[in-house]
């Protein structure tokens, strides 16, 4: 995937309404590069995930990566440079684990239920992390940002792309396949995919696994 140069190296300005997210000189000076830039920018995927974009501030950045403003200027230039890199690492993250799943051996039926039950892990043990940015990026920021909307755009497609090589094999595996083929191979891929989407977006409102693991059956009954 081709990263946009502004991505990569943070060259617009704030442009939260905060003030302390000014163009105006930091007030505090930078201290030396002496941090990692990934640990920066997953300490960073925590606060965005638990705030969102437009209620992270300065401040809120400082303390959950333990930088001055200083020094959040100088790495990445922009509020709005870090919440792209941090999508962009959320997408890194949750593609590597979805796609370890998707394309291991055995039944597809079997493969879609584990990523349907490991997005509800996920979504319970760890709500303020690469799954829940993900996610909630496309909601938040999806109708008002351009860039944040062509970024999920490609991870939405590459997904997709997966899903239908999976269902594909499932049509084609045995002699009447493990699927049904009322739909094609695409058509199944993305009534799943909105499925799996909806099911994220649910086990942010429902704590009860038992409740979860029914949409997750009830999801796979007419594959």
């Amino acid at each position: 995937m081709i990263v946009p140069q502004s991505i990569l190296y943070g060259l617009n300005s704030f442009k939260a309404p905060q003030p302390a997210m000014s163009a105006e000189k930091p007030i505090y000076p930078g201290r030396p590069r002496q941090f990692e830039d990934e640990d920066v920018i997953d300490a960073a995927v925590a606060v965005f995930s638990v705030n969102g974009y437009a209620g992270t501030s300065a401040q809120d950045l400082c303390n959950g990566t333990g930088l001055g403003r200083g020094s959040l200027y100088n790495a990445f230039g922009s509020k709005q440079a870090l919440y792209e890199q941090a999508l962009l690492r959320s997408h890194e993250h949750t593609m590597s684990a979805q796609l370890a799943i998707l394309t291991q051996p055995g039944l597809v039926k079997e493969r879609l239920r584990t990523l349907l039950l490991w997005g509800i892990a996920e979504d319970l043990s760890q709500p303020e992390q690469h799954d829940a940015m993900v996610l909630f990026s496309a909601l938040e920021r999806g109708s008002k940002d351009q860039a944040v909307a062509s970024l999920n755009q490609e991870y939405r497609q590459r997904l997709e792309q997966t899903l239908v090589a999976v269902f594909t094999e499932g049509q084609e595996t045995g002699q009447t396949g493990e699927l049904g083929s009322k739909a094609s191979a695409i058509e199944m891929a993305r009534g799943f995919l909105a499925g799996y989407y909806g099911l994220r977006v649910l086990n942010k409102n429902i704590s009860d696994r038992n409740t979860l693991e029914d949409v997750v059956a009830g999801l796979l009954i007419n594959l």
